[in-house]
């Protein structure tokens, strides 16, 4: 009947829909079908958006060019090396144009090479789509370099929020790491350095102790006398400004690489 109101239910449809055209997205896994060429992948996603014709040409040309694609553009996929694919990824989950873009860990088990270049083309993309982009990711300092805003995540809870400079400015002084020669009696350490003025945030994970200090010149020396005058054998110790996973340190109590490793095993 013309005028009635729409049901609850068309209505959440209707809104679906336009929630799936606005969105793109990237997965862990690559969602490349590898029986298609470079060019017919993007092709066969934009019909899926009802996409056809000289529009949906132009697009997958302009995502190819865009992606350093267009050469391989007419080559079966199943040959493409795992940046490829990767960059193949993005072009699908951008064909429809989208206005937000999803990226699920993009860069997983790429070589270091081939993820600087990921990182170039996903700052290209804010600037070049007009897109806002929602990056999962278990790189730090991919977080750091891409991140407007960021959210740490420790256990399902977000734990820090902010951009990377905000968080990291929340830790005063540098960040010394001392690795020991050998497995450290429990609690000498970190009752060796607790003990010292302008040393603050001790942290002891195996070998390795971790600690904030006011200023590293005049504190690197007198936590290594610390440390030996507790019968404790240092190794090395390496002094930086801070970090992002200084700052997951703060707020978790634990390195990121261990908790990344605990993750893995859950």
């Amino acid at each position: 009947m013309p005028g009635a109101p729409r049901s609850p239910a068309s209505t959440w449809s209707a809104n679906a829909a336009d929630v799936r055209r606005s969105i793109g997205v990237v997965g862990q896994r690559h969602g490349v079908d590898t029986a298609l060429t470079g060019r017919e992948n993007p092709r066969l996603q934009g019909r899926v958006y009802g996409m056809g014709g000289k529009e949906l040409e132009g697009r997958t040309q302009a995502l190819l060019d865009q992606l350093g694609l267009d050469e391989a553009g007419d080559r079966v996929t199943r040959g493409y090396s795992g940046g490829m694919q990767r960059r193949l990824d993005i072009a699908l989950a951008l064909v429809h144009r989208p206005r937000v873009l999803f990226l699920d860990e993009p860069t997983t088990g790429l070589d270091p090479e081939v993820r600087a270049a990921m990182w170039q083309e996903i700052e290209r993309l804010t600037e070049a789509e007009g897109l806002t982009i929602l990056l999962t990711t278990h790189y730090l300092e991919e977080a750091d370099q891409l991140a407007a805003n960021l959210a740490i995540v420790d256990r399902g809870k977000v734990v820090a929020a902010g951009t990377p400079d905000e968080l990291k400015g929340q830790l005063r002084g540098d960040s010394v790491q001392v690795e020991l020669e050998g497995t450290p009696q429990n609690g000498v350490p970190r009752d060796a350095l607790e003990r010292l003025d302008d040393v603050y945030e001790v942290t002891v994970d195996g070998r390795t102790v971790r600690a904030r200090v006011a200023q590293s010149a005049r504190a690197v020396p007198v936590v290594l006398q610390a440390l030996e005058s507790h019968g404790v054998s240092v190794a090395s110790v390496t002094v930086s400004r801070p970090s992002l996973d200084d700052v997951y340190l703060r707020h978790t109590g634990r390195a990121f690489a261990q908790a990344d490793e605990e993750g893995a095993k859950r």
